[in-house]
């Protein structure tokens, strides 16, 4: 007679359906809202010179300080400079900045945390160096890094990044210390593993869920700072338009003239909640505990 095994309750489809990454963000329609204006940031970004009437550069000052017309859908500042044309490339500028500044921190703090969460003496030498570049605010420190470079989009996102690599460094350092005590660790060590193979076999794996989650609000704080040193002078040079020197060229005449400020306030604000939101939605996704709550 065959022998019948038992392999415990079967999951039907539709309760299979109530778990994943998918279902738990359907669950969070913030999420679905954010990753909506953000996917449609992008395509502002991507076709900015097809959505913009004219050239962002374009100096006209017959046209100075028009109010938003038919002509100009977001008025002109004070060079005769479309604004519409000028807050479609800022677009361009923010999001290059956010992202590029989440990829690298994310990278050379991942780099650092595994290294010093593994490694003593260079937890004990790198992580002091770390807890130095955290005592200074990240915009002050963003501020003072970018008044020894000349002003650039390549010297933003790294004055902005070195700003950021710190969190990520104390992220990723407490995950390792955190899963070095696991039992597939000591295995790994016991049969003689070299250091190489745990780190990027068996710990990295576990630490990209968190890191996809703090990489979000890095971008949207990104966004944020690079839009106070553009604002301030310190950011992106004049011929590049970004939102914090949009808001800088009308501050002037704010108050009689405030479209100027508005619109490309908007534009940053309606980008980083979207970000945020997205973080969110992952953070609920990809965390088993929040997950089990859903």
């Amino acid at each position: 007679m065959a022998s019948i095994t038992r392999t415990g309750p079967m999951k039907l489809p539709s309760e299979r359906s109530k778990r994943g990454p998918l279902a738990v963000l359907r669950r969070h329609p913030t999420a679905i809202l954010g990753g909506a204006i953000l996917l449609a940031m992008v395509c502002v970004a991507v076709f900015a010179p097809f959505l913009g009437t004219v050239d962002p550069q374009k100096v006209s000052p017959i046209f100075r300080l028009r109010p938003p017309s038919e002509r100009f859908w977001f008025g002109t500042d004070l060079l005769g400079r479309d604004i519409y044309s000028r807050v479609l490339y800022g677009t361009r500028v923010s999001l290059t900045v956010g992202i590029g500044v989440a990829i690298l921190a994310t990278a050379v703090g991942l780099l650092i945390g595994l290294v010093t969460g593994f490694i003593r003496l260079a937890d004990n030498i790198l992580m002091r160096f770390m807890d130095g570049l955290m005592s200074v605010p990240p915009v002050l420190l963003a501020i003072a890094l970018m008044a020894l470079t000349r002003a650039s989009l390549e010297n933003v996102i790294l004055a902005i990044a070195v700003a950021e690599i710190p969190r990520v460094t104390r992220l990723v350092r407490g995950l390792v210390l955190s899963l070095r005590e696991q039992p597939m660790v000591e295995a790994a060590i016991a049969s003689g593993s070299g250091l190489p193979s745990i780190l990027f076999r068996h710990i990295l794996p576990n630490t990209i869920a968190p890191l996809l989650v703090q990489g979000t609000y890095i971008c949207a704080s990104a966004m944020i700072t690079e839009a106070i040193l553009s604002f301030i002078g310190a950011g992106t040079p004049p011929n590049i338009p970004s939102w914090g020197n949009i808001v800088a060229d009308g501050r002037s005449v704010f108050q009689v003239k405030p479209y100027i400020i508005v619109f490309p306030g908007i534009f940053l604000s309606l980008t980083v909640l979207a970000v945020n939101l997205v973080g969110d939605g992952l953070r609920d996704a990809l965390d088993p505990r929040l997950a089990r709550r859903i």
